[in-house]
């Protein structure tokens, strides 16, 4: 059963804030909040306040919000059946699309990059994934994936450097890769058996080679290694790699959970030489994953903190510097690394209002 609080990130860096944490409130509302600077505060005192409210009319509860790459429009997707298309512009919220195609909950929604034009995936408990475009105007059905046998759970659009690739993981324990390869044609590869019991979540590693920052030599094309992380109903987390020949290969298993893994979130990346992943997870923690040796792939996990309910949703800044989390809670927070490397809860959101909190919580100190 998947709960209606989540947070997303807008993919785009406005000049004075963070970009806009996302998250649902009871039935169809949904608040979007602008995010200061870490020591910016506004007259009230807050790091976080509530920018626009919108009213989605979904008949039911809503599972997943997304920005799209400007910040612009609003994607949702309900238990309804529905995926929701808004204009939020300057406050305001105007309805673009109504998209019906679903069979049964909708759990996921996801935007390629602006590149390729206007194209949102969607996957749902009735086992399909649904490629959307628009054309001329008109949001339309452009391709169905129907590989799966159970629930497909999450949608995740690679690195657009990559091409047009999307990750599908499902309740059937397989992951789906999506290629376009033109004239309205995708490919098909699939990693059977990922997770045991189920995959609840993939996330795509940057097309960054870490370290390329520092040591990558001027004019010279770094080679790209299409890598992406997966949260399971076996505990784990996982790490997959494509290999010369095309076929994808487990890479790493990542263990610290000891309940289901609900998301994972692989962090942007300017080509510093640390790799870093979020996880959360049934069991409340919330764990911050690096790896600071690309040729010993080694990860360390730190608690970023134990919360007293199921924590279903991470998701970076653009940045890297904030994490975002959601949970069973009905609370979002967010989330920074001080310079001695504690991880400090800046905001935490409820029921809209923003308060700050800047020290080490409990939980952090007690696992310490």
């Amino acid at each position: 059963m998947r709960k209606p609080v989540l947070t997303c990130y807008v993919p785009f860096e406005l000049l004075c804030n963070c970009p806009f944490p996302v998250s649902t409130f009871p039935k169809s509302q949904i608040r979007l909040y602008t995010c200061r600077a870490c020591t910016e505060k506004n007259e009230m005192g807050e790091v976080v306040s509530v920018i626009n409210t919108v009213d989605t009319s979904h008949e039911d509860m809503i599972h997943d919000a997304q920005m799209d790459y400007y910040g612009t429009r609003l994607a949702t997707c309900s238990s309804d059946r529905s995926v929701k298309i808004f204009d939020v512009r300057n406050g305001g919220q105007i309805l673009i699309a109504d998209l019906r195609g679903h069979e049964g909950p909708v759990w996921q929604v996801a935007w390629a990059h602006p590149m390729y034009g206007n194209i949102l995936a969607s996957c749902s408990y009735d086992r399909k994934v649904i490629i959307w475009k628009e054309e001329n105007g008109t949001w339309e059905k452009t391709h169905e994936h129907t590989g799966h046998d159970s629930s497909v759970n999450s949608v995740c659009w690679a690195p657009h450097d990559y091409g047009l690739i999307l990750a599908c993981g499902s309740s059937d324990g397989a992951i789906s890769l999506l290629t376009y390869t033109g004239e309205g044609q995708w490919e098909v590869k699939k990693i059977n058996n990922a997770h045991t019991i189920g995959c609840n979540a993939v996330s795509w590693a940057p097309a960054v080679v870490p370290g390329s920052l520092i040591d990558q030599p001027s004019g010279q094309k770094p080679n790209y290694i299409k890598k992406f992380a997966s949260g399971g109903c076996d505990n784990l987390i996982k790490l997959w790699k494509e290999e010369e020949d095309g076929q994808w290969k487990e890479e790493q298993k990542l263990e610290a959970h000891s309940d289901w893994v609900r998301d994972v979130a692989w962090a942007p990346s300017i080509g510093l030489p640390t790799s870093t992943i979020a996880s959360c997870s049934q069991d409340g923690r919330v764990f911050i994953w690096t790896c600071d040796d690309i040729s010993s792939n080694t990860w360390s996990p730190k608690l970023l903190h134990k919360f007293n309910d199921v924590v279903w949703h991470v998701s970076w800044s653009i940045t890297a510097n904030i994490l975002a989390v959601s949970g069973g809670d009905n609370k979002v927070t967010l989330w920074k690394e001080s310079v001695d490397g504690q991880w400090v809860c800046i905001s935490d959101v409820n029921k809209g209002q923003g308060s700050v909190s800047t020290s080490v919580t409990e939980g952090q100190q007690n696992e310490q």
